[in-house]
């Protein structure tokens, strides 16, 4: 099952047609409703970061779903965080998000990097964020190819014109891929344009 976080967006939908969109306590509570209603018709949860399905728990009371889900911590919880002492800072760099993983070069790469100022980290770090604010706008457009396929192949796999309007997607043609799905269920055809084509 996919960990989930609160403050992630969701599309469900009940066979072809759209339940709900919003944050995901918001969605959960919609499905455990059309659970309750007609539990026959498969029901499925997109993350609409990534197109993915996702499984969410509806069991028990409307509060015991929104409580599962809630972006909002409770009255405890806050207490509790105003009431814990600050931990006063030590002697060094400040922590800034820093993870140590392993990077695999060849001998003529860490030649080349022990040789720039600041070392291997700074220079790749560097290189992250040169890479990073070059290739933003084409690194969006794959993210929101990916997304709008992982949700096509779930929910329009056996519709007319599949493969056709995934050519067109990673195409990047928007006013061809519109065309080709233009057939199919409205709520699957408008999701589908909204994440493969979304600013």
């Amino acid at each position: 099952m996919t960990h989930l976080t609160p403050s992630i967006s969701c599309t469900s939908f009940q066979g072809h047609r759209r339940i709900a969109s919003g944050p995901l306590h918001v969605v959960a509570l919609a499905v455990k409703l059309a659970t309750e209603r007609d539990g026959a018709k498969p029901i499925w949860i997109f993350d609409d970061s990534t197109g993915r399905s996702i499984d969410i728990d509806t069991r028990g009371s409307d509060d015991d779903v929104f409580a599962r889900y809630a972006l909002e911590k409770t009255v405890a919880e806050e207490s509790e965080a105003e009431a814990a002492p600050e931990v006063p800072r030590g002697r060094g760099r400040p922590k800034l998000g820093v993870v140590a993983r392993e990077v695999t070069l060849l001998p003529r790469h860490w030649e080349w990097l022990a040789g720039q100022p600041g070392g291997p980290s700074v220079v790749l770090r560097k290189l992250v964020e040169e890479a990073r604010r070059t290739h933003a706008e084409r690194d969006k457009v794959r993210a929101n190819q990916e997304r709008a396929y992982h949700f096509m192949s779930a929910m329009a796999g056996d519709m007319p014109g599949f493969e056709e309007a995934t050519r067109a997607l990673f195409a990047n043609d928007a006013a061809k891929f519109a065309e080709l799905i233009a057939a199919w269920p409205a709520d699957v055809r408008d999701h589908a344009m909204r994440l493969a084509f979304s600013p």
